[in-house]
């Protein structure tokens, strides 16, 4: 769905969205973040800052989550891919870019470690077995991908994915691909859009619900 669809949402489904339950979600079961383990691999934490870049759908719901996490400082909107510096919005939406629309987090590892992060992700941020698409959202922008910032991140990712596939976590196969590319951040109105836009139909009925899951099953990393 491109941003002009989201922003043109009927005034209909805007008084609809206000009765939505924070449990409801697009694709996602009620409790799935309850049957996401724990990564078994941990890298050991190296210093005090480090950056993730996830892409996981429109990133107005992924910037939203990540923003509530204890141990996280920043959270950048953006396009990820091989091509990510020449990227806009206009280009990305178009599917034709090579990107995807992905989030830069910036974390002490000391406090919330990589591999919770990843937890995280693929507990309440989005549906991993969703192939080139998240809820309404279609098209190979908003496809499930993880962008490892070391050889590290890209060992514990690689684990993770195995991990959660051994133990059927999810009924259909992990779509979540491992790449490499850059990251160049969206324009402006993109960015803390939930935060600046709590009332908006998109963020209520498709956004909200994560942070309602995140708050109820990872009540340890929530921030307020």
């Amino acid at each position: 769905m491109t941003n002009r669809a989201k922003l043109g949402i009927s005034a209909i489904a805007a008084v609809a969205a206000i009765g939505v339950p924070l449990a409801f979600s697009w694709s996602r079961p009620a409790d799935a973040a309850t049957k996401v383990p724990a990564a078994a691999l941990i890298a050991p934490a190296q210093g005090n800052r480090e950056v993730a870049v996830l892409a996981g759908g429109c990133f107005w719901g992924v910037e939203a989550v990540f923003e509530h996490v204890k141990g996280v400082s920043d959270v950048t909107s953006g396009f990820a891919g091989q091509s990510a510096k020449r990227a806009t919005y206009a280009k990305v939406s178009t599917g034709n870019s090579g990107n995807a629309e992905a989030v830069r987090i910036v974390f002490d590892p000391k406090q919330v470690s990589y591999a919770e992060l990843l937890r995280i992700f693929f507990a309440v941020v989005h549906d991993p077995t969703e192939v080139n698409r998240q809820g309404p959202d279609v098209g190979p922008q908003y496809r499930s991908a993880i962008f490892p910032q070391s050889p590290a991140q890209a060992k514990v990712a690689k684990a993770y994915i195995t991990q959660l596939q051994r133990a059927k976590v999810f009924n259909k196969a992990i779509a979540t691909r491992i790449e490499s590319g850059g990251f160049a951040t969206a324009e402006a109105y993109h960015q803390d859009f939930m935060a600046r836009n709590p009332r908006h139909p998109y963020i209520m009925i498709h956004d909200r619900p994560k942070l309602a899951a995140l708050k109820s099953q990872f009540p340890a990393r929530w921030k307020g």
